[in-house]
């Protein structure tokens, strides 16, 4: 090819070495995937939005990340889960943050997962296994026993109690039975615990049959209930209602935030409630699980905060966000 001068010629080779140079291809996203224990409560919606929030922060900081959300329906499915997180090891997503709906049942597909290079990051629950890189969850024995110190201090340290447990096998909850029953027996000796053996069960209609049992039973004599999650906590109140005994007329102390319990704490039908940091545990489990995939190091347990809202402190800016955790996203 001719050129008919110098400055022609180098345009031409500044276009021809243009179109050789290998075409900038953007960084393939990491693909996240976030699987709860299940879909229907409010507390699994706040760590969605948790994770959410850490992609947002990451992808505008220029680190691609695509959250991949899915779970069980309900909260007593294991096989479902197990599969969840199998179908994402075949998939060889990069990296799985976990809220195991029971300690023993998911270690193995866990296990799995990392030996195909899939970190994982536990959230909410703990799990029976060494092989995850992070543990991220509240305090649960410790909400436990706020909430007993709670229930106890109402009671003035006598009369009758109850605490409606919710699902065997499910760590977190277990842990805050066993705080609430350590309190309870070491620093309120008065109060006799009339039954601590039930099970709520995985969703509201379950646990408010099982509540509606121990009214029919104890409701003539029962001053004070606690119960562990969500779904027990709104089938004891929806019972209580159906009694006649709500209002304050038993006090009752439950765990985790919700627009149907926050109305109830506003309405006087819960005298207390354990409130743990959903958002913060999705947050942190994207953000911990992107740092092990950059080769940084992390904390291999971290506590997200747990605190007792009452009527009185309902309204306290640090409470309130921890109430209504999907507000501002």
């Amino acid at each position: 090819m001719r050129f008919p001068d110098r400055a022609a010629s180098a345009r031409w080779l500044g276009l021809l070495l243009a179109l050789a140079a290998p075409i900038a291809v953007a960084a393939a996203p990491y693909e996240i995937a976030v699987v709860p224990m299940g879909n229907t409560h409010e507390y699994w919606k706040a760590i969605h939005a948790g994770a959410l929030k850490a992609s947002g922060e990451l992808n505008a900081a220029g680190i691609p990340v695509e959250v991949i959300w899915k779970g069980p329906l309900r909260e007593d499915d294991r096989d479902q889960q197990i599969q969840v997180v199998e179908n994402f090891v075949g998939r060889q997503v990069s990296g799985i943050v976990l809220a195991p709906l029971d300690s023993h049942a998911l270690a193995g597909p866990v296990e799995e997962a990392v030996a195909a290079h899939i970190p994982v990051v536990i959230v909410d629950s703990a799990l029976r296994s060494s092989a995850p890189s992070s543990f991220i969850a509240t305090d649960n024995r410790e909400g436990g026993r706020i909430a007993a110190r709670r229930l106890g201090s109402l009671l003035g340290g006598r009369g009758k109690a109850i605490m409606l447990r919710c699902l065997s096998g499910s760590a977190s909850t277990e842990e805050r039975e066993a705080g609430f029953l350590e309190v309870m027996a070491r620093d309120f000796p008065g109060i006799e615990l009339l039954s601590t053996n039930q099970h709520a069960g995985a969703t509201r209609d379950t646990a408010r049959r099982a509540a509606e049992n121990l009214l029919n039973r104890y409701g003539g004599e029962v001053d004070g209930i606690f119960t562990p999650n969500e779904s027990s906590s709104v089938g004891m109140l929806l019972a209580l209602r159906d009694a006649g005994l709500a209002g304050g007329r038993v006090k009752f102390v439950g765990f985790d935030a919700g627009d149907t319990l926050t109305a109830a704490l506003a309405a006087g039908d819960l005298q207390g409630l354990v409130v743990q940091n959903p958002l913060g545990m999705g947050y942190l489990g994207v953000k911990t699980l992107v740092a092990i995939l950059q080769g940084r190091p992390v904390e291999r347990v971290v506590k997200t905060s747990v605190v007792m809202v009452t009527p009185a402190n309902r309204n306290d800016p640090a409470i309130a966000a921890l109430l209504h955790p999907g507000a501002g996203l």
